[in-house]
């Protein structure tokens, strides 16, 4: 039963390590799959299929040579020096998602619940020093609470569009997109989203000393983000193409569901930013440690006070001007993670 509760953990801090708030308001699943039509049922298996074997090779890599940081694992990859400059961008990339993470909470407070803004930041930021100062236990805690809210809401999703005049759209409609286009779309999906969550993955295959914890958690893991990109995927078909006009597709589709599953609905975004959040700070803190000589918690302190300046900002402006910049080298942290090949990927 214990082993069974750490497989749970690590499946489900990888599923809230990699689903941010993108994927809760439906745009990153409606961007990346679901307008190009029926063909994004296959791309999704593609995708699930990655996410499952380069998540376990991932963490099975890390606890190998038992890596501290990201770093150490970027050096393997690409060696020393290119390690490093890779591991620098990596670095500014996750913390820029993080200042978006933040923005978006302290929007989302705003827009939501009608509080200020700066309330939202700075609520959001003592959460996350909270959670952040009890390492990695905590971080698993708090995914293993989230991301059966996520599935749950998946769920809900799923039933409340199984009987719409659209349901069959995941598997008939068409797309005027390129072929190229279409079958790229889930190789940059992972790759984006795996070279982000590298910052908790890797300390947390070097810190589970069994690796077969490590090698179902990753299959259940990737398992998972496959059926939540799947069920979203049906869920926004059936509306298309209307759906496709809002800024935030889930909002719209439990706009007559009652006040309890909005809430829920609400929940749910701001568990995935705040499991992005904290995923992407504990990343910068382990990089960060190992570079530098300050203590742990006086780098929290200066990684969440200067997200807080950045911030201010904005979460649109914040998006448009980062997310951009992040995919080349996603892309080549991509092909270079599947060429590896000094091990084989098993359980023992």
């Amino acid at each position: 039963m214990r082993k069974l509760g750490s497989i749970a953990q690590v499946s489900f801090t990888y599923v809230g390590t990699v689903v941010g708030a993108g994927f809760a308001t439906g745009q990153e699943i409606l961007q990346f799959f679901t307008r190009y039509g029926w063909m994004a049922t296959l791309t999704i298996g593609i995708s699930s299929l990655l996410f499952v074997w380069l998540g376990i090779k991932l963490m099975l890599l890390a606890h190998d040579v038992k890596a501290r940081s990201y770093e150490d694992l970027n050096k393997l990859l690409f060696g020393e020096k290119a390690g490093q400059w890779i591991s620098l961008f990596t670095l500014v990339t996750m913390f820029g998602v993080t200042t978006v993470m933040l923005a978006g909470a302290g929007s989302l407070f705003e827009e939501q619940f009608h509080l200020p803004y700066q309330l939202g930041l700075l609520l959001t930021l003592v959460f996350s020093f909270i959670v952040l100062n009890n390492g990695m236990k905590a971080i698993l805690a708090v995914n293993s609470i989230v991301v059966p809210l996520m599935l749950s809401f998946s769920c809900i999703i799923v039933w409340y569009n199984w009987d719409m005049p659209g349901s069959n759209n995941w598997l008939q409609l068409t797309s005027d997109h390129s072929i190229f286009r279409i079958w790229f779309a889930p190789f940059l999906y992972a790759a984006f989203n795996l070279t982000m969550s590298q910052g908790v993955l890797v300390p947390l295959g070097a810190q589970t000393k069994d690796r077969s914890v490590l090698f179902w958690g990753g299959i259940y893991g990737g398992v998972i983000i496959g059926l939540m990109l799947l069920a979203g995927h049906f869920a926004l078909s059936a509306q298309m193409p209307g759906i496709s006009q809002f800024e935030i597709p889930m909002g719209h589709l439990i706009q007559n569901l009652g006040p309890l599953l909005q809430l829920l609905f609400i929940g749910v975004i701001y568990g995935e930013i705040f499991t992005t959040l904290i995923a992407d700070v504990y990343g910068l803190s382990t990089q960060l440690e190992q570079r530098t000589r300050f203590s742990q918690n006086r780098i929290l302190l200066s990684i969440l006070l200067l997200s807080y300046l950045i911030s201010q900002f904005g979460f649109k402006t914040l998006l448009s001007t980062l997310y951009p910049l992040f995919g080349l080298v996603s892309i080549a942290w991509l092909v270079m993670i599947i060429r590896y090949r000094k091990r084989s990927i098993r359980p023992n």
